[in-house]
């Protein structure tokens, strides 16, 4: 049971250090591009949390063969969700935003990550959410927590997308088709 505490533990502490890194990089733009994604972005993530830990604690959807190589997967999969999202975050810089704007003197980065990602941020988020419910040593906590944030991120990348599509019109297609979303030579 040690390690489903050390995945909650790991997981609370890179929330609250992500939280703090990010404060302040919410912008207020002339026009609404965000289309309620954050709100929905965070609803996400505000219920299906709490519902995924709660689910670990029973007996429901235990995983009892090999439980701690599985947690132990989960955590180290948590790990390289953190680095992979914040070294998206720090490739961006000041372009990084918590809620969708186009910025002015906003640009296409392509360098780090962003040469093979379109999204590595979103792919570094969903990788440590869906080790975290492994971590947690729960099937259903792992269903809980990603399927919601997955859904949230489509709509949110669909989103995205559609801006940068709207501000850079063939210069975003053209890195549109050098690249990946989410996962190379998958999505």
């Amino acid at each position: 049971m040690i390690l489903p505490l050390v995945a909650a533990v790991f997981f609370a502490v890179t929330f609250v250090a992500e939280k703090i890194m990010l404060r302040g990089h919410k912008v207020k733009s002339k026009k609404d591009w965000d289309r309620s994604s954050l709100l929905i972005f965070d609803v996400s993530g505000v219920l299906s949390v709490p519902v995924g830990m709660i689910v670990s604690f029973t007996d429901v959807g235990r995983i009892h063969t090999a439980s701690a190589l599985i947690s132990l997967i989960g955590i180290v999969m948590m790990l390289l969700g953190t680095a992979l999202r914040w070294a998206a975050i720090l490739t961006l810089r000041n372009y990084f935003t918590v809620n969708v704007t186009i910025l002015e003197n906003h640009q296409i980065v392509r360098r780090g990550l962003y040469r093979y990602l379109r999204h590595p941020s979103y792919a570094g988020l969903l990788l440590r959410y869906f080790g975290f419910g492994l971590g947690l040593g729960n099937w259903l906590s792992v269903i809980f927590i990603s399927v919601p944030l997955l859904g949230a991120v489509v709509y949110r990348i669909h989103i995205e997308e559609k801006a940068l599509r709207q501000s850079f019109g063939q210069q975003y297609e053209k890195y549109a088709q050098d690249t990946w979303r989410l996962v190379p030579k998958i999505y």
